[in-house]
């Protein structure tokens, strides 16, 4: 595999005064070659001039956070990363490459989750370039190579997880976000290794259920959480009867046979698990008559 290969080269600044004046030594000199009739001369200063202004395009500019990839004749020759003017063959080609960090976020793919259901999902990608040579000759496109490759590894991880957890231990995409981000950066990750690219972040940036089902799935997260709340609400009822007959029990207010700690549970259940507040009864009788 190819690398990148980090290059020195001469600084734009002491090339620059040379790159100037030779073209205007050299035009001079044939003017004057020209005024003197002199043909081998003429011909020396103008093959030196269009030498001149060869050199002239050596020069080139890096930018802060910028790669230039040098190549001559189609070789690799090594990345500039040092900003300021520069110098190099003139000959060699200078591409440009953004070492910077970049995001991008996915259009809304229609996938199944682990459970089959059909969901929308899309995720922001924050990335940049830490290898120039992979990027611009290990594949053919790099950010088109980056954003179909997240898009693959957004599918291929939203069928491994459901979109809502059935049981308390269970990872989905909606609860364990932080979780679900961690798997998806890292398998954007080894998906665009050959590409000389950084993950810097992956996240979940949109996802719902698909409006086929929505409806559907909606009523069952109100069933569940209409069971959940009233299996809370049974269990402190439990926990409140029992408190207060061991309380009755131990200050010994009035003892009770089976029937009538039966009497009582059944009645404080009512009134602890009801949905509505309860009337009342006044018994003026015995339980027994």
């Amino acid at each position: 595999m190819m690398r990148e290969i980090e290059r020195d080269v001469v600084p734009g600044l002491l090339m620059l005064p040379a790159a100037i004046l030779a073209p205007l030594l050299t035009l001079a000199t044939f003017i004057w070659a020209v005024s003197v009739e002199s043909g081998w001369l003429g011909l020396l200063s103008f093959l030196l001039l269009i030498a001149s202004f060869v050199c002239l395009g050596g020069l080139f500019m890096v930018n802060p956070n910028e790669g230039r990839v040098l190549q001559l004749f189609g070789e690799y020759k090594g990345t500039v990363r040092s900003p300021g003017l520069r110098w190099a063959n003139p000959l060699m080609t200078k591409r440009h490459v953004s070492l910077r960090v970049r995001n991008f976020e996915s259009e809304r793919l229609k996938v199944n989750d682990h459970d089959g259901n059909p969901i929308e999902i899309a995720t922001v990608v924050v990335w940049k370039v830490v290898d120039t040579a992979e990027a611009l000759f290990h594949v053919d496109n790099y950010e088109h190579f980056v954003h179909v490759q997240s898009e693959a590894a957004l599918r291929n991880l939203a069928t491994h997880y459901p979109y809502d957890a059935h049981q308390e231990e269970q990872v989905s995409l909606r609860s364990h976000t932080d979780t679900v981000a961690t798997r998806l950066r890292e398998e954007i990750q080894a998906r665009l290794e050959q590409a000389g690219v950084q993950v810097i972040e992956a996240r979940i940036s949109h996802l719902a259920y698909a409006p086929e089902i929505a409806g559907a799935m909606l009523q069952r997260q109100q069933a569940s959480a209409i069971i959940a709340a009233r299996q809370k609400i049974v269990e402190g009822a439990v926990g409140m009867v029992e408190m207060a007959l061991q309380m009755l029990s131990e200050q010994r207010v009035i003892e009770l046979d089976e029937e009538r700690k039966a009497a009582m549970v059944s009645n404080l259940l009512v009134v602890l698990c009801g949905e509505r507040a309860t009337q009342p009864v006044i018994n003026a009788g015995s339980l027994y008559h």
